[in-house]
């Protein structure tokens, strides 16, 4: 008899509460809370940018509270991420410098791809607002950030010898198939995350022999 009273018996903010004697919204509201929906590849990638920018603020010394950083502190954060990166930048004097696809390695740095760059800031962008910061005050969106990506891009483009070209909207033709397949493009791509490989410590830039 009690095992079955334990069997019938929710939990509800610390209070035992019959199972039957819920109504039948309390009770679809209860099995929710019980089976969370699971998050998107999308929000589970935004909600983990956000507790590694929270832990990177709490390293400093001293430590930063998540409702004071500053634009100054995102852009450290960015170039802090640099030492994880697997894009190869070839610097001014490589013999590589503006090859898409050099012959041979270099001991040029490895640095964060300037996409990943972007897309982090926009998952960070939003992460703020919904975490309670007014976006007119947004550090993310700040203009000094707008203009590091930009550098950052172009730098890149030069380097790598690969220009940057704006995507073109599709024009809507309507076809299912094509929309729907540029919509998992776009998904796909605002899903990528930041690069994770230790980057090479030399910045000396000669093609290795």
């Amino acid at each position: 008899m009690c095992h079955e009273m334990i069997a019938n018996t929710s939990f509800n903010g610390g209070k035992a509460v019959p199972v039957n004697s819920l109504s039948g919204g309390d009770l679809h509201q209860h099995q929710h809370q019980q089976h969370p929906v699971p998050l998107s590849r999308y929000e589970s990638q935004k909600r983990r940018d956000w507790n590694t920018f929270g832990q990177y603020l709490r390293n400093q010394r001293p430590p930063v509270a998540i409702s004071q950083f500053t634009a100054s502190h995102v852009l450290e954060f960015l170039r802090y991420l640099d030492q994880f990166g697997k894009t190869k930048v070839h610097v001014h004097g490589c013999g590589y410098f503006g090859q898409p696809e050099p012959p041979g390695p270099c001991t040029c740095p490895l640095r964060q791809a300037w996409g990943s760059l972007d897309a982090l800031i926009g998952r960070l962008r939003a992460a703020y607002e919904e975490n309670g910061g007014l976006p007119e005050v947004n550090p993310f969106a700040s203009g000094a950030i707008r203009i590091f990506l930009r550098e950052v891009r172009e730098s890149q483009a030069k380097a790598r010898g690969i220009p940057y070209r704006k995507k073109k909207k599709k024009k809507h033709t309507g076809n299912t198939a094509t929309i729907n397949s540029s919509n998992a493009n776009a998904n796909a791509s605002a899903t990528t995350g930041v690069e994770a490989t230790t980057a090479g410590s030399s910045s000396n830039c000669n093609p290795v022999k």
